[in-house]
């Protein structure tokens, strides 16, 4: 497509979105920022119009009003039918003569690797996982929670450290710290406490994800069955990677396995070298490593990698992104 293809990138999460406008040549013209992007939550129309508003900036501030192509990695975009309507959707805007749709655990994966070929597990609120080769060939889950098989992610890890904490307490379940740690964290005395104060609503439900920290501080802190969840978790993103690179046919292959969201970049030690121990013992040609890069930035590798961008073009733009 030449040097003049130009690419809109779109990292679009439930929490936040990222714009960015990238030359063929890997320049980066203009990025912006917006708010999540949630069709189930709110409606395609108006998560539409939500994205609206950052691609809008971008383009301004680019000097154009449509692009090349345009490479989404979307939140929600969990099966193929979902991605036709979301494509459908962004070629109904015009922003960009051709659209490719992926789920954004695609953004992350490619960020990571100098070739879209490997395995990404993240595991922020909830836990995905996907892997790609270059041949175009793609593995990976539906990741809808417990519907779909997954167990995890920070929202699920706190869901089990109250409920571990809250029999112990009672009475039904095995002594553990927990039961004095995730309370205090509120700056309550007791676990009946906290309950009581999570289902009258004085404390958010948003707010549950605050006691994934807690609860690697008590693992670290040698607490059995604190350190039991943390391991779970462990097992969960080792499983999926594993499942992964098997339909890829990469199981005996060098294969980069991404680890990246917010439980995953925090590198617990606890969690991340017990990933690495299980690796080894069930992938030993895989080599884990965390990716902080910004998921933008692989969505606009993949865009590059669309429109026959050169191995250059990739390392001026990672450049930009300090990748």
């Amino acid at each position: 497509m030449g040097l003049t293809a130009r690419v809109l990138a779109i990292d679009a999460g439930n929490s936040k979105t990222d714009v960015a406008i990238v030359t063929a040549d890997g320049d980066v013209l203009a990025t912006a920022r917006g708010g999540g992007f949630r069709p189930p939550a709110v409606g395609l129309d108006t998560a539409m119009e939500n994205l609206a508003a950052p691609v809008t900036q971008a383009l301004t501030t680019a000097g154009t009003t449509s692009v090349t192509h345009v490479s989404a990695c979307l939140a929600n975009a969990d099966f193929p039918v979902e991605e036709d309507q979301l494509a459908a959707a962004l070629r109904a805007r015009g922003w960009g003569t051709t659209v490719t749709v992926r789920n954004d655990t695609f953004a992350i994966l490619r960020a990571g690797v100098t070739e879209p070929r490997g395995v990404a597990v993240v595991c922020g609120a909830g836990i995905n996982c996907v892997g790609m080769r270059p041949d175009g060939r793609t593995a990976r889950f539906p990741a809808l929670g417990r519907v779909s098989g997954d167990w995890g992610g920070g929202w699920g890890l706190s869901e089990e450290a109250l409920w571990h904490a809250s029999r112990a307490e009672d009475g039904r379940g095995a002594p553990t710290a927990l039961a004095d740690t995730l309370p205090a964290h509120f700056g309550l005395p007791s676990m009946y406490a906290l309950i009581e104060a999570l289902h009258l609503g004085h404390i958010p439900p948003p707010r549950r994800h605050e006691l994934t920290p807690v609860l690697f501080a008590t693992a670290a802190d040698g607490d059995t069955i604190a350190r039991a969840i943390v391991e779970r978790q462990a097992e969960e993103v080792v499983s999926m990677a594993v499942v992964a690179l098997t339909r890829l046919d990469l199981l005996t292959e060098e294969t980069p396995v991404l680890l990246g969201g917010g439980v995953l970049a925090a590198r617990h030690p606890q969690l991340n070298d017990h990933i690495a121990h299980l690796l080894t013992d069930r992938a030993p040609k895989a080599t884990p490593r965390v990716v902080t890069a910004s998921p933008v930035l692989g969505a606009a590798l993949l865009g590059l990698d669309r429109v026959g961008a050169g191995k250059g073009a990739q390392k001026r733009l990672r450049r930009h992104f300090g990748a």
